[in-house]
C-alpha cells in the first residue's frame, strides 16, 4: 500500500529503481522511499523499526550498493532521482 500512495506522487519512482539498480532489496527501496520524501535519520528510524546507528549503516550500505561517490550527496541523489 506504501508503494501505491507513494507511485501516486513520484510517479515511476521505484521503477526506474528496480531497473536501474537491481540489486537492491525491498528494504533499501522503502530507505530509498524516505530519502526522497526528505526525512531525517531520526524520522526513518521508527518507521523502519531499527536504530538511529542503523539507519546510517543502511545508508552506508545503500550508497555502497549504487556505487555512489563520497562526495555525492544521498538525498540530494535521490530528490533529483
Amino acid at each position: 500500500q506504501f508503494v501505491y500512495h507513494f507511485d501516486q506522487v513520484h510517479s515511476g519512482f521505484f521503477q526506474r529503481l528496480r531497473h536501474k539498480y537491481p540489486q537492491l532489496t525491498p528494504k533499501d527501496h522503502k530507505l530509498c522511499a524516505y530519502l526522497r520524501m526528505n526525512l531525517s535519520t531520526k524520522d526513518i528510524a521508527p518507521l523502519l523499526n531499527i536504530s538511529i546507528r542503523g539507519v546510517e549503516i543502511s545508508r552506508y550500505r545503500l550508497r555502497r550498493k549504487m556505487e555512489l561517490p563520497k562526495e555525492e550527496n544521498l538525498v540530494a541523489f535521490m530528490m533529483n532521482f
